[in-house]
């Protein structure tokens, strides 16, 4: 059992927040990140391993500056995660769909030129993903049992369909990227997990 202290939020908070429930099906690449298969099927994650790589995707994306990142998410339940990232840290979102050739039309009124991006999934944010490719910047995706993971750098397993998993998992985050560019201040910081959670 993973030590509550090297945890970055209890243990209760992850399992709470279904963030370890992977899907029927898994891929040979997320075989590693996954800790058992319950007696219905649904393989589960191992919350250690979320918590390992949710630290390492924090303390990457701090080696930029906040406009230099882009997180994207076609899913619902990730927009409003996403843009609550977004507005405290000042990373680019997409929520929603992706406006083909964002990051590869210099012609276009919307294109930008992040350094690095995020997908809440690596399936139905494959646009942005086949571009972030093109470009060549490093893509990090949360990666659920089912996810493949050609062309990801780095993968973080973690329930990426669940409203309270990726609010939970954006605002760990949150918290993690301000530590990590030195500017979280707890005494400052109002905002709690339901912020990040959709209705």
């Amino acid at each position: 059992m993973a030590k509550e202290e090297e945890l970055l939020v209890p243990n209760d908070v992850y399992l709470k927040a279904g963030i370890h429930i992977g899907t029927k099906f898994k891929t040979k690449y997320m075989e590693q990140f996954i800790y058992k298969t319950r007696p219905d099927g649904l393989s589960v994650l191992n919350v250690q391993k979320i918590n390992e790589r949710t630290k390492i995707m924090a303390n990457f994306l701090a080696q930029y500056e906040p406009e230099d990142i882009l997180i994207v998410s076609r899913r619902e339940n990730g927009w409003l995660p996403v843009k609550m990232f977004g507005k405290i840290t000042g990373a680019q979102i997409v929520a929603g769909r992706y406006p083909p050739g964002m990051l590869t039309n210099p012609q276009l009124k919307n294109f930008i030129e992040p350094k690095v991006l995020v997908v809440t999934d690596s399936w139905p944010d494959r646009n942005a993903v086949l571009d972030a490719l093109k470009i060549g910047i490093p893509i990090i995706a949360l990666c659920d049992t089912n996810n493949q993971s050609n062309n990801i750098d780095l993968v973080v397993p973690c329930n990426n369909k669940g409203k309270k998993s990726l609010g939970l998992l954006f605002y760990i985050l949150t918290k993690e990227f301000l530590k990590a560019k030195g500017q979280f201040k707890e005494k400052e910081f109002k905002y709690t997990i339901e912020d990040f959670t959709p209705e």
